[in-house]
């Protein structure tokens, strides 16, 4: 067999080249939906020109006139405009919206202002936006350096998680609790950084997140306040009360990264325009400001939380997947896998010898046990103290050869779990 001269042959383990294939650059991160991922472009007959308008206003963009009550024409954002230009209807009963939209939405697409991308996410996922600014210096040509871009980002994680953890429930300090459903939420949550690296925008879909976007909004006013009353009067009752809004030793925390080794930052929401605006909100909430000189009384907050904490009474349904003690009998170590009862994925308790003898026994033969106790917040609630009552779990057939199959797959760990006379 011959190969032809101008087809190079393909290396092994890696696919043929195809020739005059490019990738295509798209808008849109990954992630977003169909139909307008994949196509460069959302449908203009899926596009209300009134929350078009509203997001081109929202991110800058000048409108120049046009024709009053049809059209509208807006100019990006910044010095290198050029000649862009966009002609947005301004309703749906303009005789030609739907080609002015397509035309206004294909030049978005090719645009290579930052602003137009922002415009065509906020599109395609109706979302609200969280913008986070850092006060730190200018790197070379104005660009953030890598450290200064990483502790931004993962501050503002940080603060989204604190928000999602309040939805979940009111604490002071949450720990392991509620973790991954919190995580889950944020798992939609698009990003897109700012010119420079000194800024952050978050695009909550509003869906599933609009929720943590109003708990976020709440808590960071009234972290505000509470630290203006801490510096004017020394107390932190303030604090206290802040829990009810959503603060908790993960928000103050979040703040603290925030705002350590920069001048001060700023913590800006706006909401969806296709959404509108949730109850109890302002239509457009002013930015809220911290600097460095707040760092004492967050810090103090967090101590405070994480120290009042209570722990929580629980009854806890769980698999064991470890188990440890120092000789064949006495007392020793579980630790298990939470099913029910508690929102931490595993826990820790120190078990009797009889309770620690059942344990064995019930993971031997594939079965959950149930156990009560408190949920200790020393250590992010992942320890359970006065464990008593332990007590075998009867499961379906399904559930007990999962856990049958996953004990013969860690048989290692229980060569130190029994003894011989276990």
């Amino acid at each position: 067999m011959h190969r032809p001269i101008d087809e190079s042959a393909p290396r092994p383990g890696r696919s043929p080249a195809v020739p005059h294939a490019r990738p295509v650059p798209l808008p849109f991160p990954d992630g977003v939906p169909a139909p307008w991922y994949g196509s460069g472009t959302p449908d203009p007959a899926l596009v209300d020109p009134l929350v078009l308008g509203a997001l081109l206003h929202r991110h800058g963009w000048r409108r120049r006139g046009g024709a009053a009550g049809r059209y509208a024409r807006w100019t990006p954002p910044g010095p290198g405009a050029g000649g862009t230009s966009l002609l947005v209807p301004e309703s749906r009963e303009f005789p030609d919206c739907e080609d002015l939209l397509g035309e206004a939405l294909t030049a978005l697409a090719r645009s290579a202002a930052p602003s137009a991308r922002e415009v065509l996410v906020g599109l395609a996922v109706p979302s609200d936006e969280i913008r986070w600014w850092r006060d730190v210096p200018r790197g070379p040509s104005g660009a953030a350096s890598w450290t200064v871009q990483e502790q931004l980002r993962s501050a503002a994680r940080q603060l989204l998680l604190a928000g999602a953890l309040a939805v979940r429930g009111r604490a002071g300090y949450y720990g392991a609790r509620h973790r991954r459903q919190a995580q889950a939420v944020l798992e939609g949550v698009l990003v897109g950084s700012a010119p420079g690296g000194r800024g952050l925008t978050a695009f909550v879909p509003v869906d599933t997140g609009r929720l943590v976007a109003v708990r976020l909004h709440h808590a960071l006013y009234a972290a505000r306040e509470a630290i203006d009353y801490q510096r004017a009067t020394g107390g932190m009752d303030a604090f206290d009360a802040a829990v009810a809004a959503g603060v908790s030793r993960e928000l103050t925390e979040a703040l603290v990264a925030l705002v350590r080794g920069a001048e001060g930052a700023r913590i800006a929401v706006a909401w969806s325009p296709s959404a509108g605006v949730p109850e109890g909100c302002a239509a457009r909430p002013e930015p809220v400001e911290f600097s460095p000189g707040d760092l004492p009384a967050l810090r103090a907050a967090g101590a405070r939380y994480l120290r009042d904490e209570p722990s929580v009474p629980v009854r806890v349904t769980g698999t064991v997947v470890r188990m440890r003690r120092s000789g064949t009998r006495g007392e020793g170590t579980v630790r298990l896998r939470v099913l029910a009862g508690a929102e931490v994925p595993h826990v820790r308790a120190v078990l009797d010898e009889e309770s620690y003898r059942t344990a064995g026994h019930a993971h031997l033969v594939g079965l959950p046990i149930r156990v009560v106790g408190r949920l200790e917040s020393r250590g992010g609630f992942r320890r359970l103290s006065d464990a008593t009552d332990v007590v075998p779990v009867q499961v379906d057939e399904a559930e007990r050869d999962r856990l049958m199959k996953a004990l013969h797959e860690n048989l290692d760990f229980f060569e130190e779990a029994c003894g011989a006379d276990d």
